[in-house]
């Protein structure tokens, strides 16, 4: 202890803590609290049973030759029943456990042990329904022992239009046979093009869709609004948005919405949580 005076660093010194109280501020931060691009566009319904199913239809082929006689019979019945389609319930649990002696103790930053828990891993919970739901596994039944039902992803029910690189490179769909959705299997690793994104955004359209929202990992869409740049691309320019009193200008410096020739408007949206996935090479691709 300093002869002259009484210091901080001599509080500070006293065994077992020292004597100068805590400072700690009395709220937590939760930095993980972030959107949920693809459930928050989709919505939610309501299941009654463990297999939720519904029908599809879709209207026939154009026919160039459609002529009747005047007066003539009607032909034959061209009534179409459509398709019936299913997708299994999946459970998903988190475990929070708190003591008597927990939730009866002043804490920081809340004061409710076990309603901050529960607030906390419901969170959770939804950021795994996200990847989950835009993933592209298969669907499978619960059995009630030891197979846990899984829902079919998104990109596995993807049955047309899709793109994947070379072998093995398959679509997944509703297996009318099975029941199930069959997971769609990844092709070789190969770089996201310009002609990629306006050849599925036609192929979309064509067929009766009309697609608003490109979705990818967030290195994908960067990747994608730099290219926009370049003289490759030659279809976006770097503006500047000048303020009223010419103070704080900002500059553009990114493409998030993407205009095709045929009327086609995609927003490029960037998901967190979307999940890279093993494209089957023997050498990954390397990351952008």
């Amino acid at each position: 202890m300093s002869t002259a005076n009484l210091d901080a660093a001599d509080l500070k010194a006293v065994a077992l803590g020292g004597l100068i109280a805590e400072d700690v501020m009395a709220r937590i931060w939760d930095i993980s609290r972030i959107p949920l691009p693809f459930t928050d566009r989709v919505g939610d319904g309501t299941a009654t049973a463990p297999y939720h199913e519904w029908t599809k239809d879709k209207l026939g082929a154009v026919d160039l030759t459609n002529a009747r006689v005047d007066g003539a019979d009607a032909g034959a019945n061209q009534a179409t029943t459509g398709a019936r389609v299913g997708n299994h319930a999946q459970l998903s649990d988190k475990v929070v456990k708190v003591s008597d002696r927990a939730q009866a103790v002043g804490t920081l930053g809340f004061a409710d042990a076990l309603a901050y828990q529960l607030m906390m891993r419901q969170q959770e919970l939804y950021r795994d329904l996200e990847a989950i739901a835009i993933g592209g596994q298969a669907s499978i039944a619960d059995d009630g022992n030891t197979t846990a039902g899984k829902s079919g992803g998104l990109a596995s029910w993807i049955e047309t239009n899709y793109y994947p690189g070379a072998s093995p490179g398959a679509a997944g769909g509703f297996n009318s046979t099975t029941g199930v959705v069959d997971a769609r299997v990844a092709g070789d690793g190969r770089g996201l093009t310009e002609t990629q994104v306006r050849t599925a955004a036609l192929a979309a359209w064509t067929q009766g869709s009309n697609p608003n929202v490109l979705m990818s990992v967030p290195q994908v869409i960067a990747n994608l609004s730099r290219y926009m740049f370049t003289s490759s691309a030659a279809i976006a320019t770097l503006t500047r948005e000048t303020r009223g009193d010419t103070v704080g200008a900002t500059a553009l410096g990114s493409v998030n919405v993407f205009i095709t020739d045929f009327g086609v408007t995609l927003d490029l949206v960037p998901n967190r949580l979307q999940q890279t996935y093993n494209s089957g090479d023997t050498v990954p691709a390397p990351v952008p």
